[in-house]
C-alpha cells in the first residue's frame, strides 16, 4: 500500500505547493500554508480537443433576472432585491450572532410564500432545528430538515424534487469521497462548495452557504471559495449589543456593500427600519468628545455617534484604543492635529469608540472623528443638533465627500439643525439645516479652542 504524501495548500487562494513555507509564491499571503493529506493515487489527466464555444456580440437583449422574495426587508435589501435563481451565496459570521436564526426565519418565509426549501445542517441535529424554529414561532412552516455531511448525499437527496432554496449549514462540515482529507480541510471546503455550486447553476435553485469566521474576522477556509460564490455577506455586531448588520462585500446582481439592520430579540432578528435613530445618543445632555457623523452606508444613509475620551497620563507611552474603526486612520488624525493645528496629543491617551458597535470604514468620517477629539481634548461640547461629515487629507485640508444631499436630508429628517461639511460641497444642494463650510481643520480647531478657552479661562495647548 503506497504512504500517502502530504501536500501544502494555502488557505488564501487554494495554491498547491510540495513544501511548507512562509509566504504563498501565488498570492503573496504570509502564513497562510497548512499541510494536509494528499491523494493515495495519482489522479489521470485527460488531454484532448475541446468543442467550440459560440460567440456572441456585446449588443444584444437581456433578460431580467428572475429573484425569490423572502419577505424579510431587510435581508432583500442587502441581496439586491431578493434571492437570484440559480445563484450560490456565502454567508459568514461569529458563533452565535444569529446566521442560522435569520436564516431560517427566510426559509420559512419562503416555505409558506409556496416556495420549495430544504434545510440541512452539518452542526445540528434536526430536533435542534425543531427547537430553535419552535421558538421562533416557525414551526408550521413546511420545510425540508436534514441532518448529513455527506457531498453524495445531499446532492442525492436535492435531485429527487425541485427545489427552489437550500441552505447549508455550514461548508465548513462538509465532506466528499472525491477527496481524501479531513472535514474543513482547504481541499474539502473547496471540493464541497464547487460541487454545490455546480448544482445551483445547473437545476436553477438558490443555494447559501454558511462559513464560519477565524480570529481575523474572515470566513475560514480558502479564499478562493468567496471568488466562487455570486454573493458574500457577512454578519456583524457586538456580543454586548442587540443590533446586528448584514453587510455585502460581494454581490454580482446587486450593489455590493449594502447593509442591512437587525436587532435580536427573544422571538428571533427583528427588522430596523429606521436605524440612525439606533446609532446616535441622546442629544438633550451635551458632553465634550461626542460627534454626530453623516454617513452612507451602500445606498442607505446612517447617522451615527462617534464618541471620543482624551485623558492625560503619567506612562511613557500613551494609549491608543480604537473601537468601530481604523486605529492606523485615528493616529493619522491624531498626526494632523498636533503637526498642522498645534494640538497635542502627546501626554494624553486616546480612546474612540463608535456607538451601537457599528464598524465604519468610510474616510469620510474623518470629521467627525477630528471634531470628535478636539472637543474631548477641550472640553468644549460639540454644537447641538450638528452633524460633520468630510475627509481629512495630511496637509489639514477638508476635502469633499460623495452623496451630499443624501446625508443632508437624512440629518434634517431627524431633526438636526446644522451641518459642518467641506466647503464647496453643498454648493446647489437645497437644505433647510444651517450649513458651516470649513476649508481646513484648523477651522474646526479654533471654534472649540475659543469655546473652551473662555469658558475655562485658561489657555489650551
Amino acid at each position: 500500500m503506497a504512504k500517502d504524501k502530504a501536500q501544502f495548500v494555502c488557505t488564501n487562494c487554494g495554491a498547491v505547493t510540495s513544501r511548507w513555507q512562509g509566504r504563498c509564491d501565488s498570492c503573496g499571503e504570509w502564513n497562510t500554508i497548512v499541510q494536509e493529506a494528499g491523494p493515495s493515487a495519482p489522479v489521470a489527466i485527460r488531454t484532448g480537443r475541446g468543442r467550440p464555444v459560440e460567440l456572441v456580440a456585446l449588443a444584444g437583449a437581456t433578460s431580467t433576472v428572475p429573484r425569490i422574495l423572502t419577505g424579510i426587508e431587510e435581508l432583500d435589501r442587502v441581496t439586491g432585491g431578493g434571492f437570484v435563481a440559480g445563484s450560490a451565496l456565502l454567508v459568514g459570521g461569529e458563533p452565535g450572532i444569529g446566521k442560522s436564526t435569520i436564516l431560517i426565519q427566510a426559509a420559512a418565509a419562503l416555505a409558506r410564500a409556496g416556495k420549495s426549501v430544504v434545510y440541512i445542517s452539518g452542526e445540528e441535529a434536526v430536533d435542534q432545528i425543531r427547537m430553535r424554529a419552535e421558538r421562533l414561532g416557525l414551526r408550521d412552516a413546511p420545510v425540508g430538515l436534514a441532518a448529513e455531511t455527506k457531498v453524495e448525499d445531499i446532492l442525492a437527496t436535492l435531485e429527487e424534487r425541485k427545489v427552489d432554496l437550500v441552505i447549508i449549514d455550514s461548508i465548513q462540515t462538509l465532506w466528499t469521497e472525491r477527496v481524501e482529507s479531513a472535514p474543513g480541510t482547504v481541499t474539502q471546503v473547496r471540493t464541497s462548495a464547487q460541487a454545490l455550486i455546480r448544482y445551483a447553476k445547473t437545476s436553477g435553485a438558490t443555494v447559501v452557504l454558511v462559513g464560519h469566521v477565524t480570529k481575523d474576522g474572515q470566513i475560514a477556509g480558502p479564499r478562493v471559495v468567496e471568488h466562487m460564490v455570486d454573493a458574500v455577506l457577512y454578519f456583524e455586531g457586538d456580543s454586548g449589543h442587540q443590533f446586528r448588520l448584514l453587510r455585502a462585500v460581494k454581490n454580482r446582481f446587486g450593489p455590493a456593500a449594502e447593509i442591512g439592520v437587525f436587532e435580536m430579540t427573544g422571538v428571533g432578528l427583528q427588522e430596523v427600519r429606521n436605524p440612525s435613530g439606533l446609532f446616535v445618543g441622546d442629544r438633550e445632555g451635551r458632553s465634550p468628545g461626542a460627534a454626530v457623523f453623516a454617513g452612507i452606508e451602500g445606498s442607505r444613509p446612517l447617522l451615527v455617534e462617534i464618541q471620543a475620551l482624551v485623558a492625560e497620563t503619567s506612562l511613557g507611552t500613551p494609549r491608543r484604543a480604537v473601537v468601530g474603526w481604523d486605529q492606523s486612520r485615528m493616529a493619522m488624525i491624531l498626526a494632523v492635529l498636533e503637526a498642522r493645528c498645534g494640538l497635542r496629543f502627546g501626554q494624553h491617551d486616546v480612546y474612540l469608540n463608535v456607538a451601537g458597535g457599528l464598524r465604519l470604514a468610510e474616510p469620510a468620517a474623518d470629521l467627525a472623528v477630528a471634531a470628535a477629539l478636539v472637543s474631548a481634548r477641550c472640553g468644549a461640547p460639540t454644537p447641538k443638533d450638528s452633524v460633520y461629515f468630510g475627509e481629512v487629507s495630511l496637509s489639514g485640508a477638508v476635502r469633499p465627500v460623495s452623496q451630499t444631499p443624501l446625508r443632508l436630508r437624512e440629518a434634517e429628517k431627524l431633526g438636526f439643525s446644522q451641518a459642518v461639511l467641506p466647503a464647496g460641497a453643498a454648493d446647489g444642494v437645497r437644505t433647510g439645516l444651517a450649513v458651516q463650510t470649513v476649508t481646513t481643520l484648523i477651522d474646526v480647531v479654533a471654534d472649540f479652542v475659543s469655546a473652551a478657552e473662555s469658558s475655562s479661562g485658561r489657555r489650551i495647548r
